[in-house]
């Protein structure tokens, strides 16, 4: 009996102004051990993760069913061995991993032959958005738009630059994190957010990080509301940046906080980060497109 093993990477999403359009792969992962059995299982190999359903409620699981289903063809239960390195409800994509392994399980056990458009266009369908599934799917920075069944996306690998998140000990539901967010914005705001998302994208793909950096902490329209919810945003943005980081901002939903910087200068920033209590703060390498 086949037994299939595979790792999704974590991923921060929103990027600042690239909000539920533009995340990061991170080299975190979900770790996934799964065969055929008579019924489904769930063996969880960390401690965190036992919180989670064991049985067909689980999203991997919920998610393979549904997208075997999808196209027409029965999932079979399976025997799942379940182990991770991304926190839950921190704002490192731990929902879209999950939603990845079910999509990549139900590839796999049911021969579905999916392509990497395909998986990236059901998880979006299931998440709402393309932000945090996509890079688990792609790797590497991902840009995409997803509505009503329309995907256009693109990822491309960002060499050079380092990834330290700041992890506070408490987590921010994502309903709550996204009831803060008004149901209207003023027309500036969104004037300037186009202009401001678009000019971040260029500096991407230029590679400019330093111009990266300062529009990546223009956000008009989440980032302003969600702040007052993470205690720690002013003092880690604050150490950061006087440490020579490009920029400081939410991840995901939050509450972790995403400081992008210089490979070279990773160490320097890190020891200033430190400075701020109540964290745990990681570099984390950019997990590279696949």
């Amino acid at each position: 009996m086949a037994t299939h093993q595979f790792k999704v990477p974590a991923t921060s999403a929103n990027l600042g102004p690239g909000f539920d359009s533009v995340g990061l792969a991170l080299e975190k992962f979900l770790y996934i051990e799964a065969a055929e059995s008579e019924r489904w299982e769930v063996r969880f190999r960390d401690d965190f993760l036992k919180v989670l359903p064991d049985d067909e409620t689980n999203l991997v699981i919920e998610t393979a069913i549904g997208t075997a289903r999808k196209y027409g063809v029965e999932m079979p239960p399976l025997r799942i061995s379940m182990g991770s390195e991304i926190p839950l409800t921190h704002g490192m994509g731990s929902s879209a991993s999950a939603i990845v392994a079910g999509i990549e399980l139900a590839d796999r056990f049911c021969g579905l032959n999916l392509s990497e458009f395909e998986k990236v266009l059901r998880g979006s369908e299931i998440e709402g958005h393309p932000d945090n599934v996509g890079p688990s799917v792609t790797g590497g920075l991902f840009v995409g738009y997803y509505k009503d069944d329309e995907l256009f996306y693109n990822a491309l690998d960002l060499d050079g630059l380092e990834i330290i998140m700041s992890v506070p000990d408490y987590e921010i539901d994502t309903k709550a994190a996204r009831g803060v967010l008004p149901e209207m914005y003023p027309k500036q705001d969104a004037v300037d957010q186009n202009a401001i998302g678009n000019a971040l994208l260029m500096a991407m793909f230029a590679k400019d990080f330093r111009s990266m950096g300062r529009l990546m902490m223009e956000d008009r329209l989440h980032e302003p509301y969600r702040r007052e919810l993470i205690r720690e945003y002013g003092p880690v943005r604050q150490a950061a940046l006087g440490a020579g980081a490009y920029a400081t901002v939410i991840s995901g939903a939050g509450p972790t906080l995403m400081t992008v910087c210089d490979r070279a200068d990773s160490e320097r920033v890190l020891e200033a980060l430190r400075s701020v209590p109540d964290c745990i703060h990681e570099c984390i390498r950019l997990y590279k497109k696949i």
